[in-house]
């Protein structure tokens, strides 16, 4: 398989365009995988992008719309007429749809919406209806149902009647009368039994599934667990109304780490790309946590200041004030970062509270230890200290550092218990604690040993 070159195939298409060979441009289309078409058409001009898109059968441009930016979406759903917009919903699958119309503004939406088919809105409106973040916000509602009193003939062609309009029919899932899951069974199955075959006698009765108001986080790690390709999704009553497959999960992971990486950075997360994110935007979701973070280090400055004759009896000691306070900041955000890593995958939890301090105690115990010699041997070799001094740092080295992984760890875990996000305590705001202690620790140890 030729490896696909954006650069190439965009001057192709503009070729095409400008030629109007536009049989050739439907065909070279549809022969094209639909990420790397909608790639091509992201880069170009807009009135070519809706003229291609135009050209489009309605299936292909449906599938290609749904992986296009909001930005080209919204451009394009903009430019169609009524009638055409309302058939690119259609064709869309609902979760697609309810994604679009949460990123357009109020007047396309109500566009969209008055344009499409009933059953069309119905589906929207019934996923929008769910919290964000929970499954039914990322489920979708177009599934093959068969019931256990089907043959597998006839449940073949109930495949063939619904399933170019469902996401997925590797799958199928087996409701009663009231719409009640009562088991599953795989297409392979289907295709190797007798066709008179009772389809309550061959499926699979144990199924995994999740309730709509489950966290997709919780979701992800299902899919992680049991290395599925799709996940029903059922209301309190055990009703089935969607599933989740493994393409939306990967969208969940993708938007859960940025959100992870954006909270332990002390940025408010936001549901839009870097560079779509304008300047006052992005003030606004950083300025709280500077804010905050600098009013909260006022502390170290003070517990400084408090100090003030023990560092004019010995200068050096200023002079470490920055390597203790980033160790003890670096120790600390080590530890944190791995137990809230550990807390997504599910590996830990609350009550793993105690293991997990234990062992970090341990780890910062060795770690506090390897530091502080290392520590000692600058002071007395490169920094040239008296042998007091040295031992003055090297002890709040240790110190630091074991505060430093116990404090982060457990911080972590309380906060999670509490339903807070705990990538928030791995922030710098854990940092601007963990200096502040660090200080305290260094001056009480410094007035102990050098008898200040």
């Amino acid at each position: 398989m030729e490896e696909f070159n954006i650069e190439k195939e965009l001057d192709s298409f503009r070729n095409l365009l400008k030629n109007k060979q536009y049989a050739g441009l439907r065909g070279k289309a549809q022969d094209m995988n639909n990420a790397d078409l909608a790639a091509v058409m992201e880069q170009m001009e807009d009135e070519d992008m809706l003229k291609m898109f135009r050209l489009f059968p309605k299936e292909l441009a449906a599938d290609v719309f749904a992986m296009l930016d909001v930005d080209s979406q919204q451009y394009i759903i903009t430019s169609l007429s009524d009638k055409e917009a309302g058939a690119v919903i259609d064709n869309l699958y609902a979760d697609d749809a309810a994604d679009l119309l949460e990123e357009m503004p109020a007047n396309v939406v109500k566009k969209l919406l008055a344009n499409a088919k009933p059953e069309t809105r119905n589906d929207i409106n019934h996923l929008l209806q769910y919290p964000d973040d929970s499954a039914g916000s990322v489920m979708t509602v177009e599934f093959v149902d068969l019931t256990e009193t089907m043959t597998v003939h006839e449940a073949i062609e109930r495949i063939r009647k619904i399933g170019m309009d469902s996401e997925t029919v590797n799958t199928c899932y087996v409701l009663n009368k009231k719409r009640l899951l009562l088991g599953t069974v795989a297409l392979r199955y289907l295709i190797i039994n007798d066709g008179d075959k009772v389809i309550g006698d061959i499926m699979h009765e144990e199924v995994i599934s999740c309730n709509t108001s489950t966290d997709q986080e919780a979701v992800a790690r299902i899919f992680q667990k049991y290395d599925f390709e799709a996940l029903p999704v059922v209301d309190k009553e055990n009703r089935m109304v969607g599933i989740i497959t493994v393409d939306d999960v990967l969208d969940i992971m993708e938007r859960e780490t940025t959100e992870d990486f954006e909270r332990m950075a002390a940025i408010i997360p936001s549901d839009k790309p870097y560079l779509r994110t304008g300047v006052f935007e992005t003030w606004k979701k950083r300025i709280p946590w500077l804010l905050l973070l600098m009013i909260s280090a006022t502390f170290t400055g003070r517990i400084i200041t408090g100090f003030e004759d023990a560092l004019s009896k010995y200068i050096i000691l200023s002079s470490f004030i920055p390597m203790l306070m980033d160790t003890g900041g670096n120790s600390g955000s080590q530890a944190s970062a791995e137990v809230v890593r550990s807390l997504s995958l599910g590996q830990v939890e609350f009550k793993d509270l105690f293991k997990v301090v234990w062992k970090e105690m341990r780890v910062g115990v060795l770690c506090g230890v390897t530091l502080s010699l290392a520590c000692f041997a600058k002071c007395m070799l490169m920094d040239h200290t008296t042998v007091a001094v040295a031992l003055t740092v090297s002890l709040t080295v240790i110190c630091a550092v074991l505060f430093a992984k116990t404090a982060a760890s457990t911080l972590v875990l309380v906060v999670s218990k509490l339903k807070l996000d705990p990538a928030v305590v791995a922030s710098p705001m854990l940092t601007t604690i963990i200096d502040a202690i660090s200080l305290l620790i260094y001056f009480s140890i410094a007035t102990a040993v050098l008898q200040l």
